[in-house]
């Protein structure tokens, strides 16, 4: 069977196939995208934005677990590199697909065409988004949506459903931005000028504008206007869910919806024990399912608002309205919307964190580990360039990516011995660095195949004093089970006992608290180079990450086109023409 969306935009087209495979249940979509800059208007004012086929956001991708995804994908920038990460992919059998430049593949050329091959193979809410420079911020993401496999049984009972991408957005283009914190001094990006809710926001007018003290005008809009937020309307009595995913390249946010109770029944793709709440935080990264109940007055509207967490919030909180069919769609809720709570009440966020545990028939982690890094979080300086270090080294990427170097044994591609598995042990944490200087550097932790490794991720204080953030770290091909949090310094030995092994979630993305510690586990089962780093963009941008291998033995075989750059192209030219 052949499906063939109608023309986008007018100017453009995505083809998708679904042609069946060996198995009655799995089929192959194929798309063809062509990405590249064009005006728009995010929050009412006119910028730049990275579109796919003219989209912005870009084309959600709707599969089934089970399925193969093909994506054709085209550079049509005029003087930058691009790749596309597909968020919450485990990429099993086709590292090379992951779709992070210099670890997995070689960026895209401008002019050139690159082919996605990779199979789904689990339900989840998912995202997908650019992976090179800073290209997130400037716009490149999309949703990604894995539905159960056919005829299997979704384990969720609801009526209707909403995809809810959020993500921040800036005035100042990406490039200068990148410059910026690349400066000495650094210039940092500021906060974000607006929240978006898939891809619209507003700068300069509110929604919620007579309850406000910002003085802002109350919006209106025209019919089109790309900024008009989008109004989920439901009917009266049902259950619907609510896809959430932050691509945000710096904020943290809160989600709630005015009057009504969330029951959060997913995370990162895993089910988990329902528990319901009134609001719900949300880290660059992740991604969560909520199941709301229409169950209000039926002649009322509500507001949904996204406001900042974790930050001081120089940014207005996003806001939509909830429409209830049996009530006029224009008609805006007689009484404010929900209020963030406060930026730095951080227990509350830990709280919530908290309460997140594994859902029914979830596998447990293996008792024990077999190795383990405890990775120290730092701000530092080189040269008087400002630095994010993990004990003591700022990642560095190569030109060549790891995964070319390590499946042609290329020696020289990097730094072949391992970075520090742990810091010093009198190091302060809850003061600025004694040592404000770190080094550069590209060595990466190399695991055997199908071994159990402990993570603990250790937050300290930054450059200045009173100063440690929130940082969710993001691992690429694996889930892992997060078995605990902790205030200080992480004692082996003691802080073992606390961990939760009877039901902890299955991750990929995990927030890093100020001045504490998180565990996770995961097993090296999936051979393969993978990223694992904090995701605010710019942190990543200033050297915030690290880079594991496993089953090196085992990696099969990667499409030349991944590694047509640095060492690696000179190495397949040779083994092509001998």
């Amino acid at each position: 069977m052949i499906h063939i969306h109608k023309p986008l935009m007018g100017m453009w087209w995505i083809v998708a196939v679904a042609i069946l495979a060996h198995t009655a249940s799995a089929a192959v979509r194929e798309y063809a995208w062509e990405v590249e800059y064009k005006f728009g208007w995010p929050d009412c004012k006119e910028g730049m934005v990275m579109a796919v086929n003219g989209q912005f956001p870009g084309p959600t991708i709707h599969a089934l677990a089970g399925d193969t995804i093909v994506v054709h994908l085209t550079n049509k920038l005029a003087t930058e590199g691009l790749v596309i990460h597909w968020h919450g992919i485990r990429q099993l059998g086709s590292p090379w697909a992951d779709g992070a430049a210099g670890v997995t593949q070689c960026a895209i050329s401008p002019g050139e065409t690159f082919t996605y091959n990779f199979t789904v193979d689990k339900p989840g809410t998912h995202f997908y988004h650019g992976h090179y420079g800073m290209q997130r911020s400037a716009g490149l993401y999309g949703s990604l949506i894995i539905d159960v496999a056919k005829g299997k049984k979704e384990p969720l009972r609801y009526d209707g459903e909403f995809n809810l991408l959020l993500s921040d957005w800036w005035h100042e283009d990406v490039l200068s931005q990148e410059i910026g914190l690349s400066s000495r001094p650094m210039r940092w990006i500021g906060e974000a000028q607006s929240i978006l809710v898939n891809g619209r926001g507003q700068f300069n007018c509110s929604l919620a504008a007579q309850f406000s003290n910002t003085m802002l005008p109350t919006c209106t809009f025209k019919e089109g206007d790309q900024c008009a937020p989008q109004r989920l309307h439901v009917e009266p009595n049902k259950t619907y869910r609510i896809r959430l995913a932050s691509s945000t390249a710096l904020a943290s946010l809160n989600f709630a919806v005015q009057g009504h109770r969330l029951l959060v029944v997913e995370a990162d793709g895993n089910y988990i024990t329902p528990f319901t709440t009134d609001d719900i935080d949300i880290y660059s990264g992740e991604t969560y399912s909520v199941l709301l109940t229409t169950d209000q007055d039926t002649s009322k509207n509500y507001y949904i608002s996204v406001g900042v967490r974790g930050r001081k919030p120089n940014t207005p909180p996003a806001v939509t309205v909830l429409n209830y069919v049996t009530a006029p769609s224009s008609q805006l809720p007689a009484s404010p919307p929900p209020e963030t709570p406060r930026w730095n009440d951080f227990d509350r966020s830990k709280n919530f964190s908290k309460k997140i545990f594994a859902g029914m028939g979830s596998p447990s982690p293996p008792e024990t580990f077999n190795e383990r890094l405890i990775l120290l979080n730092t701000q530092n300086l080189i040269d008087g360039f400002t630095k994010w270090a993990i004990n003591n080294v700022s990642l560095a990427v190569p030109g060549t990516p790891y995964l070319g170097s390590v499946k042609y044994n290329l020696r020289t591609g990097f730094n072949w011995n391992s970075p520090p598995k742990d810091y010093p042990v009198d190091y302060d944490i809850m003061n600025p660095p004694r040592n404000r200087n770190t080094k550069q550097g590209n060595g990466i932790y190399v695991f055997p195949f199908n071994v159990t490794v402990d993570v603990i991720l250790q937050n300290a204080n930054g450059l200045n004093a009173n100063a440690s953030e929130i940082h969710p770290w993001h691992l690429h091909g694996h889930d892992f089970w997060v078995l605990g949090y902790g205030e200080g310094k992480f004692k082996p030995g003691i802080d073992e006992k606390t961990y939760n092994l009877k039901n902890p979630p299955l991750r990929n993305t995990v927030a890093l608290y100020p001045y504490g510690w998180t565990a996770l586990r995961f097993v090296t089962d999936n051979p393969g180079v993978w990223f694992f780093h904090c995701h605010i963009e710019p942190h990543l941008h200033m050297g915030m990450g690290v880079v594991f291998a496993e089953g090196l033995n085992r990696i099969g075989k990667v499409p030349d086109e991944a590694l047509g750059c640095g060492l690696t192209k000179q190495f397949l030219m040779n083994r092509n023409n001998p």
